[in-house]
């Protein structure tokens, strides 16, 4: 419930949306969605893509209407376009034949006011100088600037965010990401409510009081969780972890072990907390890069592997840190080396060699959830849109059909799980259960 210092500004109540699909028929995108906006607050609704934020925010702002429930606005039913809200675009959607100036004060003379707080938001955002460029002369940074600018100047209760940093490098995105809450902490900026839709866990702690964790297919609210962190927020404090690993829980719908299952004779390894990003390398590659090495004493220029294998560059460097992340080569400078490990891989029959790289898998906080994920289902068997969208928030910058067609085929050659495309599933068989609960085989 809200209470009187945040009354609430809208109400989202029981929402649903559906599209047409091309097969025919509709497409649910958000189902029975009901969410509070209140007064003083940045509030991030936070899924991968297809969950639906995006159209959940256009909703909020009247430019797309429910096919079933209502939004309330100040207590009443909202009819056409929201006039309390303001949006800022991923894109800019700036206009390229008129100044940063002109671009502000557009929307300005469409809502009858005069331009006195264009020269006020200009410098808010950090414009001043930049008055009469356009947009061809700005950078991808400034031109979101002049985006912000541009929704601040109406005054908007709600300003409202889609995904508006994916557009700009890290660095400008962290900067903006400050500057946006400095602002919104500045009494004078006129706007005390910032909605947010993003795909970025570390971006939402950094900037909300509230999270809105959304499911996808059809989109619905998972979970809210209030974030407490005093600003300004440091992604390097514990606390600031700790809440991104709490969020990474909930997408994963996985509760993790205090510790890791410890095996008779073998040393536990601890996890990470986020999810390890894969390099594209198919297993076969992995174990193909292993014998040449063994072929050459065991060590080899990455260079010269380069070159004699007759492979690009980059595929050869993926297959290099593939073995790499598994343990079972090392990369001292420019050359790449077996462990022991790897050379008890090779040394070993099919059988050994599946125990072994289930084990290096197995260590992946990646394939634990899925492999654990699995193992709680009744039937065994997982959707492959939970893993996709958990890649999408767990990765947000890597190829999550890429990714996902690695998961399979590590956890395929492991042992681990199966894929079924026709269905759209990860499974088991009762048989993969016991054999992926068995430990590694110790060297004699």
């Amino acid at each position: 419930m809200t209470d009187a210092t945040n009354p609430t500004l809208c109400d989202l109540r029981g929402i649903h949306k559906n599209f047409p699909s091309p097969s025919g028929g509709a497409v649910t995108v958000l189902e029975d969605v009901s969410l509070e906006i209140r007064s003083d607050e940045i509030l991030a609704v936070l899924g991968p893509s297809g969950c639906g934020k995006s159209t959940l925010m256009r909703i909020l702002a009247g430019l797309l209407q429910p096919d079933a429930g209502e939004v309330i606005y100040r207590g009443q039913p909202l009819r056409g376009l929201n006039p309390g809200v303001a949006m800022v675009f991923q894109s800019f959607a700036l206009y390229p034949w008129l100044t940063v100036r002109e671009n502000i004060i557009e929307p300005l003379h469409a809502r009858a006011r005069d331009g006195q707080t264009a020269e006020k938001v200009i410098h808010l955002v950090g414009l001043t100088g930049f008055e009469e460029a356009y947009p061809r002369e700005l950078s991808g940074g400034m031109k979101q600037r002049v985006g912000i600018a541009r929704a601040l100047a109406v005054q908007p209760e709600i300003l409202c965010m889609d995904e508006p940093f994916s557009q700009v490098d890290a660095l400008t995105a962290e900067n903006l990401r400050g500057e946006v809450v400095r602002f919104w902490s500045d009494k004078d900026a006129g706007t005390r409510t910032i909605f947010i839709v993003s795909h970025d866990v570390k971006e939402v702690v950094f900037m909300a009081t509230r999270i809105v964790v959304m499911a996808a297919r059809p989109g619905r609210v998972r979970t809210i969780i209030e974030n407490h962190l005093p600003y300004p927020r440091d992604y390097r404090l514990p606390a600031f972890q700790r809440l991104v690993d709490q969020i990474h829980a909930v997408i994963t719908e996985t509760e993790m072990p205090d510790e890791p299952p410890v095996y008779p004779g073998v040393t536990p390894v601890e996890r990470p907390h986020a999810w390890e990003p894969l390099p594209a390398a198919a297993s076969g590659e992995i174990i193909g890069l292993l014998e040449v090495l063994d072929d050459r004493g065991g060590r080899e220029n990455v260079f010269e592997l380069v070159e004699d294998l007759g492979r690009d560059f980059g595929t050869i460097l993926n297959v290099v840190k593939a073995v790499e992340l598994l343990e079972l080569a090392d990369t001292p400078r420019q050359e790449v080396m077996l462990t022991d490990l790897g050379r008890r891989f090779l040394a070993g029959s099919i059988p050994e060699r599946k125990r072994i790289f289930r084990a290096q898998v197995g260590q992946l906080r990646m394939f634990s959830d899925v492999v654990n994920q699995i193992r709680r289902s009744d039937k065994l068997e997982l959707d492959v849109d939970v893993v996709q969208s958990a890649l999408a928030l767990h990765l947000p910058y890597e190829d999550i059909d890429r990714t996902f067609r690695t998961i399979v085929d590590w956890g395929r050659y492991a042992d681990l799980f199966d894929h079924d495309p026709g269905r759209d599933k990860l499974f088991m068989e009762e048989g993969d259960v016991a054999a992926e609960t068995t430990p590694p085989t110790e060297p004699s």
